[in-house]
């Protein structure tokens, strides 16, 4: 796991993998072999600030993702702008892996991991040592509400 400072106070950098999932799922069948998965291994961005996946348009092109959509996007000195989402991204950092729809960013050359990712593979952002620590190093842990049973007479 290497993990670089980036220049901003609470944002720092690790390296993911990204792959298209449906050539993991082809793979999984028998029909692609493992080699020919398309997969990249890049600098990520770890922003607690923001809310969800965003990669470059050149990886999108380089891992032969499909697009579907687009989200409005806020960046921090208030611009907004139309960008496409990237569908079916396969991440995998520190052990752990998901999928994930991703905003598409023309001219970036590394991710952006935000709060969702985070979530969704149960990390916690140490402040102080500038990394990502799973909540439980064993297991990913879900956060459920609970309930009661109701009985209606």
């Amino acid at each position: 796991m290497t993990t670089t400072e980036e220049p901003k106070m609470g944002r720092f950098s690790v390296e993911v993998e990204l792959s298209n999932h449906k050539d993991l799922v082809l793979s999984g069948a028998g029909h692609l072999r493992p080699e020919q998965i398309r997969r990249t291994k890049i600098r990520g961005v770890v922003d607690s600030g923001a809310t969800r996946l965003v990669i470059p348009e050149s990886d999108v092109k380089q891992l032969g993702l499909e697009t579907s959509g687009t989200a409005k996007v806020r960046y921090a000195d208030g611009r907004t702008s139309e960008r496409s989402i990237a569908k079916d991204v396969h991440l995998a950092y520190g052990g752990r892996e998901s999928v994930f729809s991703a905003v598409v960013e023309p001219g970036r050359d590394s991710i952006l991991v935000g709060a969702i990712v985070m979530e969704e593979l149960d990390f916690l952002v140490d402040c102080i040592g500038l990394r990502l620590v799973p909540r439980d190093p064993n297991q990913i842990v879900s956060e459920a509400e609970g309930y009661d049973e109701v009985v209606v007479v």
